[in-house]
């Protein structure tokens, strides 16, 4: 069953109302953010949104997805529409998987890399698991490695 959806949090002082906020979620997730107070950027925006008289927009993006499609689509649109860290619209500081995204400053990091990198890292596993319970007498790493072709130059 696919429970996931992807859902933005927009801003309605400004015309077009503009996203600050991209996530995914099931059941109530998407209007949990308006109703609990938190000191995040987000947090902070909600609040500033409220004590305004206004509303925060939640808007639905995408339904009935898998975790797989909605953390793929979470992570693609946090890349396009960039954070406030890199100049972009976005009050995101957590990458679609949870890790909290802190790069070394002498590293360069494309826009979109950690989420690509944090996706892959999830459906890398899903194979992993997918080929143990296939192979009910068991496997070694080795067996893993190469049967996936997970060998490194």
């Amino acid at each position: 069953m696919n429970s996931y959806y992807v859902y933005a949090l927009k801003d309605p002082r400004t015309s077009p109302a503009k996203p600050f906020y991209i996530g995914k979620g099931t059941g109530t997730r998407a209007w949990d953010h308006t109703t609990r107070d938190d000191n995040t950027r987000k947090g902070r925006r909600v609040a500033s949104i409220q004590n305004g008289g206004h509303e925060v927009i939640t808007t639905v993006l995408v339904a009935d997805l898998s975790e797989i499609q909605a953390m793929k689509l979470e992570a693609e649109l946090i890349s396009a529409f960039g954070t406030e860290e890199t100049g972009g619209l976005l009050t995101n500081a957590v990458v679609p998987t949870g890790v909290l995204s802190k790069a070394k400053k002498e590293i360069v990091i494309p826009s979109g890399v950690q989420e690509r990198a944090q996706l892959g890292l999830s459906m890398l596993k899903e194979s992993v698991l997918e080929l143990a319970k296939s192979n009910p007498k068991g496997v070694t790493n080795s067996d893993v490695t190469k049967s996936l072709g997970l060998q490194s130059d």
